[in-house]
């Protein structure tokens, strides 16, 4: 059996920006970047024609944004001021270090999260009160180009872990999202049904003992 969990809402609370327009403008600006009149319009428009399911990674999305408006930049300009305009505070939520701990006592453990923008999930882990060796794998929907619930993220979250995707159990707060994994045969343990610190009991309950190996 593998595990996986999500990261925002799940382990953490990450702060977001309350209008990421109004972010992503400002650090465009910062970086001589024209910012169109229009710019919440052209935001909000889509620009990218991408497959039901599939990620559009968000610096790509500006980046189409900008030139439906003819704005020039310059090169690497528009990721990294995406990447700057998330750039979060991280508080790790009651119960998370002990959830993963166990999810570990039964085998390979990862991260599978929803997430457009690129290095995001990686500084989170790195503010978070988790260990970074705990997981085996971390699978993002920018990294891979499919977001929860697209079966291709689990079945790719499982193949990391080495399981099969019956095999998978994923933790996670939305249902919607996270609740996808059932659509690949795994089984989802969501937080609307328990709280985090009740995980490792609903894990031993998904795992009986004597089955660990």
């Amino acid at each position: 059996m593998g595990v996986s969990f999500d990261l925002f809402g799940t382990l953490v609370a990450a702060d977001t920006p309350s209008d990421p327009a109004d972010a992503v403008a400002t650090e465009l600006a910062e970086r001589d970047v024209p910012v169109p009149d229009d710019w919440a319009t052209a935001y909000a428009e889509p620009h990218v024609d991408a497959p039901e399911g599939a990620e559009v990674p968000l610096p790509a999305h500006v980046a189409r944004a900008l030139a439906s408006r003819g704005i020039d930049y310059e090169r690497n300009a528009v990721r990294r001021a995406v990447v700057a305009a998330f750039d979060p505070s991280v508080e790790t939520r009651p119960g998370a270090r002990e959830a993963v701990d166990a999810a570990r006592e039964r085998g390979p453990v990862a991260i599978c999260s929803n997430c457009s923008v690129p290095e995001l999930v990686a500084r989170t882990l790195i503010r978070a009160d988790l260990e970074r060796d705990a997981f085996d794998a971390v699978v993002t929907s920018v990294g891979c180009g499919w977001r929860k619930p697209s079966p291709e993220i689990f079945e790719l979250t499982a193949d990391e872990l080495g399981v099969d995707p019956t095999e998978l159990v994923h933790v996670g707060d939305d249902p919607d999202a996270d609740g996808g994994v059932e659509d690949v045969g795994g089984t989802a343990l969501l937080l609307e049904d328990a709280a985090l610190e009740e995980i490792p009991d609903r894990l031993s309950a998904e795992l009986p003992a004597g089955k660990e190996d």
